[in-house]
């Protein structure tokens, strides 16, 4: 990692640079097999299955002997885990349903909206270098609540045409039956134009590599709505010197895991504190299963040393992250000023993992900075809000004037005469 100590203002644009990746090189690619997809359909998935996950497919559909088979693979153990997961995140998300109000805005006009669900969403669930059955729960379980009526999954499979059977149990948990074996930029393009097999849906759900995060930014610019714009996951920790060395490194480790592109950063106030973590750092590593990924992705990071706690909070505030770690003594009060982050971690007990997993919250989150303009996933994601009005012959009294003007000035005089004939009559009864 590399360490900056008491950085001047004018370097924190060198300091929040995120890994780059040139898109050109991937829009060829991309748009080819996006166009591919769109003219042939099934087979066209089905051959890039084969050259990129090595699986020969009849099917592209996933069978209920393959979900019952799944259910009975996993441990009671991870299933019960699963299910423990499932319930606190319909609590968290079951509670941000909103009821809203009619207002007469002025004598005669009442307005109100209402929320109504996307009818058809695609939820894409990654399952290269690790099976993110979690993804499948959080993504899911909202779309549910919103009362979505059709929820379309796809996922990669293995060689053996198999998907991992804990992305099964989830979907199970979760409520999803369609489930197609369909990973990468083939997915997405079945998703936005449809197949024979999976249908084409009207908002595009979930994380990927880069090839997924390039082909969901491009079918969104026609052809489907999209979450989010996303990239490789990061974490920054703000740290004192009250934090804990072992938990800091933990939790730098745990999404530096994630892919050789993630990206994390500490920024501390305590140089004693900074050094500790390095050293724990170098220590846990070691006994990784992803140690060679989590290397890589440990190039792409920094530790930083600052003056002060608000000097802390103002950097991370301009890098956005994905998800921030207040292990400080002062977490409360730092936690009021935080203006940019996808998912706040208050204290040293909080985890970055329990976001991930358990605690409720979702992990589809803005990542690459987005933060300054994108929420996580949540249950209006899944939802339209549909404006209604509804104008009585008080109403056109109360507004008719200032319409007809606003739009005569703006030179838009089919819309004044709208207003006007309607005026007009009620002025001559």
């Amino acid at each position: 990692m590399k360490i900056y100590k008491y950085p001047s203002r004018k370097e924190w644009a060198q300091i929040i640079a995120r890994p780059h990746i040139d898109a050109k090189e991937l829009a060829g690619m991309v748009k080819n097999i996006l166009d591919d997809v769109k003219a042939n359909g099934d087979e066209a998935v089905k051959r890039y299955e084969k050259k990129f996950d090595h699986a020969e497919l009849s099917s592209l559909s996933v069978s209920q002997f393959e979900i019952d088979e799944a259910l009975a693979a996993i441990s009671t153990e991870l299933y019960e885990a699963i299910t423990f997961a499932h319930e606190n995140i319909s609590k968290f998300h079951s509670s941000q349903r909103t009821v809203t109000n009619k207002i007469e805005t002025c004598p005669g006009v009442t307005c109100w909206q209402k929320s109504v669900p996307i009818e058809k969403v695609g939820l894409y669930i990654p399952g290269g270098t690790a099976p993110l059955f979690s993804t499948v729960l959080m993504l899911a379980t909202p779309a549910k609540i919103a009362g979505c009526k059709e929820i379309v999954l796809c996922t990669p499979p293995s060689p053996e045409g198999k998907v991992h059977p804990a992305i099964l149990v989830a979907a199970h948990i979760a409520g999803i039956d369609k489930i197609f074996k369909a990973g990468g930029v083939q997915a997405i393009g079945a998703l936005a134009y449809g197949t024979e097999s999976i249908p084409k849906v009207y908002k595009i759900f979930g994380p990927g590599n880069q090839f997924v995060m390039a082909a969901k930014q491009m079918v969104s610019l026609h052809d489907v709505a999209i979450d989010m714009p996303a990239g490789p996951s990061e974490v920054c920790v703000i740290a004192d010197e009250t934090s804990n060395p072992v938990y800091v490194a933990a939790d730098l480790l745990s999404q530096a895991e994630h892919g050789a592109d993630s990206q994390v950063m500490l920024i501390t106030t305590s140089t004693s504190t900074a050094e500790a973590v390095e050293r724990e750092i170098n220590s846990q590593i070691e006994t990784l299963a992803r140690k060679e990924i989590a290397g890589k992705a440990l190039e792409n990071s920094k530790i930083v040393i600052v003056e002060d706690e608000d000097t802390a909070l103002d950097l991370s505030n301009l890098y956005a992250p994905e998800h921030l770690i207040l292990a400080t003594n002062s977490y409360a009060r730092l936690a009021d000023k935080v203006i940019n982050a996808g998912s706040v971690f208050l204290g040293n007990l909080a985890c970055e993992s329990a976001g991930d997993y358990a605690s409720g919250t979702n992990h589809t989150l803005p990542t690459n900075g987005y933060a300054t303009a994108y929420s996580g996933v949540n249950l209006d994601s899944f939802n339209r809000k549909i404006t209604f009005q509804y104008i009585t012959e008080q109403g056109v009294k109360s507004i008719g004037k200032a319409v007809e003007i606003m739009a005569e000035n703006e030179l838009l005089t089919a819309h004044k005469n709208a207003m006007a004939v309607r005026r007009n009559d009620i002025i001559m009864n």
